[in-house]
């Protein structure tokens, strides 16, 4: 049966009162009918009812009764688009809206209200079913999520104080999230299958509203933010207290429950005025435990006592932590370069995820077309992306770096072919640095597996120009970048500090499977070696090693990362070595020495390796033509005096190549 339009208008002492009550459960309507024709409130997204944008009522799904409306989305999306109208748009008061969804293993649902009379202008919430999740987002970012049983009918509520901005939504009653919502005007139900995954039932719709008359003192819990979920990880929760009332507010305890425990923060010295938030940041870590736990806020002891309603004293956030497979790291390469005016939104959230996914993250940082480039690095990598910046997790699809969560917990579930194991020696005289990368085989493989050695730092700085920052978010028009706003366009290269640089990569950047056999079985345990001379600039206490290993098909499987005294305390594996690239040359003034330089009747070249290596020298005019060339073999250290009297005046090219590296240095003739 169907219950419509309550509506009052009285004129009370000194203030009007409007409510609007609707319900609705299908009963009253034919089975195998369209819905629009026959009501006054729901319509379609065109307006067009009756036809295939419209619903039509089934009696194969029913939460009550034996009548429900039955979605079945396209490959395309739609072609149903139902719209129920609130009759008019709220903003303010509390609304509610709730209705019952039947989900079916395997299928999708999706709704969203709009917040503006025109429909298609503002979309005030959107909410997905997806795979037993419930997804609540603003259209900015995700604001809640909680959980259902597919296959089995379910209650939705939400709940929206439009004058607060205080939302939460319940499943089946329970508290699944409150949030401070980014739009607070509802004007209608918009139901939508997105595609061909989404079928569903919807049945016993209804919404209402009340008036809001703040209370003279209220303090309220507006939103809950766990952060980062990784079962195992610390959480440090954010919980947002609003002034829902009239008087100011001084002080107030805030607790927050997980998994039995309480953990409580004390907030004084305030002085909040009706409408202005707090963020109260939990400084004590919350250890996260596997499976779905509520996180309970709780505001108290407001103004040293009781506040006038305790309606909204509690928020709530369901945590349903993400369990890593046993052993995976997983790798976030960005692509970034001091010219990119835009990079500086990769290194907020370089810095961001580091910080949050910790020993599950590996991040490196490609610079391109900057001093810190590693052209061996940066050449394969930029053919990958199409722009600056930009990020690859675990070699995946190309994704802005603000947006890699999403690849990086899809990826931290699948379990790794291998667990990944970086050894070391460190000799701090010669600043050798020997890596041993082992991977210890948990499936059976072939060579088409292959493993390289990539190492980045912290805490890069540089004086000339080229560290200078590019940041087109000076000035704040672009909005809040982790402190970018506040700095100027370019950020001078003495304000410049850069984090997660690729230093060096080895063999190269697909890897090498030279110590694979061509098949192998679980438990195979399979070692490659590498060397790296590290130049005297570098801080090695600011070096990261990160060990690889690629699939088939390039995409990385899984790695492993740390610090040169973490790997020498894993203990270095003699095995295998990588016969590509064992010396690091990407610091060139290291190796290779040019001098007088300018030059008139001769000059040197002073080539200094830490052993001997396969030496190739070249000299070439600016158009890339070979004037004169010598392959020395396997040479140590050696010096070259080179006669320049019969070149010309110009710039010329030295062209060293070890070990198939090369590096270039320009020479100048007088």
């Amino acid at each position: 049966m169907k219950k419509v339009t309550i509506l009052l208008s009285s004129l009370l002492v000194g203030f009007g009162l409007n409510a609007q009550i609707f319900s609705d459960d299908f009963e009253s309507y034919a089975v195998g009918s369209y819905l629009g024709p026959q009501s006054v409130e729901w319509t379609t997204w065109s307006g067009t009812e009756g036809g295939a944008e419209d619903v039509q009522i089934s009696s194969g799904q029913a939460s009550s009764g034996t009548n429900s409306i039955y979605f079945v989305g396209a490959a395309a999306g739609g072609p149903q688009d139902v719209v129920l109208d609130f009759g008019t748009q709220y903003t303010n008061g509390i609304f509610t809206y709730q209705s019952d969804f039947y989900v079916a293993s395997g299928n999708n649902a999706y709704f969203n209200f709009q917040g503006d009379p025109v429909i298609g202008t503002t979309w005030a919430m959107n909410c997905f079913m997806e795979n037993g999740v419930i997804t609540i987002d603003d259209g900015a970012s995700v604001t809640a999520s909680g959980t259902y049983t597919p296959g089995t009918w379910f209650t939705l509520t939400i709940e929206a104080n439009l004058s607060t901005g205080r939302w939460q939504a319940s499943v089946d009653g329970a508290c699944i999230g409150v949030w401070a919502n980014g739009i607070n005007s509802v004007a209608s139900l918009d139901l939508y299958p997105i595609d061909a995954s989404y079928i569903f039932y919807v049945d016993d719709v209804s919404f209402d509203w009340v008036a809001y008359t703040p209370s003279n003192l209220n303090a309220a819990v507006s939103a809950v933010d766990m952060g980062p979920a990784i079962a195992g990880l610390n959480a440090y929760p954010t919980v947002t207290v609003v002034n829902a009332g009239t008087v100011a507010l001084n002080s107030f305890d805030v607790t927050l429950t997980y998994n039995g425990t309480p953990y409580t923060e004390n907030v004084t010295g305030q002085n909040l005025t009706s409408g202005q938030t707090y963020d109260v940041n939990f400084a004590t870590p919350i250890p996260l435990v596997s499976g779905p736990n509520t996180a309970v806020a709780t505001v108290s002891n407001v103004n040293g006592g009781t506040d006038d309603d305790p309606s909204d004293d509690d928020g709530c956030a369901l945590v349903d932590p993400i369990t890593p497979a046993a052993g995976k790291v997983v790798v976030g390469e960005e692509g970034t370069g001091t010219w990119c005016g835009w990079c500086p939104r990769g290194a907020v959230f370089m810095d961001q995820y580091e910080a949050d996914y910790g020993p599950y993250w590996a991040g490196i940082a490609v610079h391109n077309g900057d001093p810190m480039v590693v052209a061996d690095y940066d050449t394969p990598f930029s053919a990958l992306i199409a722009g600056y910046p930009s990020a690859l997790v675990d070699r995946g699809p190309e994704v802005d770096p603000s947006a890699m969560s999403t690849d990086f917990f899809t990826r931290l579930q699948v379990a790794p072919a291998a667990l990944m194991t970086n050894g070391a020696t460190w000799n701090a005289s010669t600043r050798e640095l020997n890596v041993s990368i082992t991977a210890d085989f948990q499936t059976n493989g072939t060579s088409q597996y292959k493993m390289l050695c990539v190492l980045t730092e912290d805490g890069v700085t540089g004086s000339t120009s080229g560290y200078a920052q590019t940041n087109y978010y000076a000035g704040g028009a672009q909005g809040p970048m982790g402190g970018y706003e506040s700095l100027p366009n370019p950020v001078p290269a003495a304000q410049m500090v850069y984090d997660h640089v690729a230093r060096a990569i080895a063999p190269d950047f697909d890897g090498h499977n030279e110590c694979f056999p061509t098949t192998f079985n679980s438990g195979e345990v399979i070692t490659q070696n590498y060397t790296f001379i590290l130049p005297a600039s570098w801080d090695e206490n600011n070096v990261h090693i990160i060990g690889m290993l690629t699939q088939p098909g390039g995409m990385i499987n899984n790695a492993d990362k740390t610090t040169i005294n973490e790997a020498v305390a894993n203990g270095f594996v003699n095995a295998c070595s990588s016969s590509i690239g064992e010396i690091l040359i990407d610091q060139v003034d290291d190796f290779l020495n040019i001098y007088p330089n300018p030059a008139s009747t001769f000059t040197t070249i002073a080539i200094t390796l830490p052993q001997e290596a396969d030496v190739q020298l070249a000299l070439k005019d600016m158009n890339g033509k070979v004037i004169a060339s010598t392959d020395y073999g396997m040479i140590p250290s050696s010096t070259v005096d080179l006669n320049t009297s019969e070149l010309s005046s110009g710039v010329y090219l030295v062209e060293l190549t070890v070990n198939g590296q090369v590096m270039t240095k320009r020479l100048m003739i007088d």
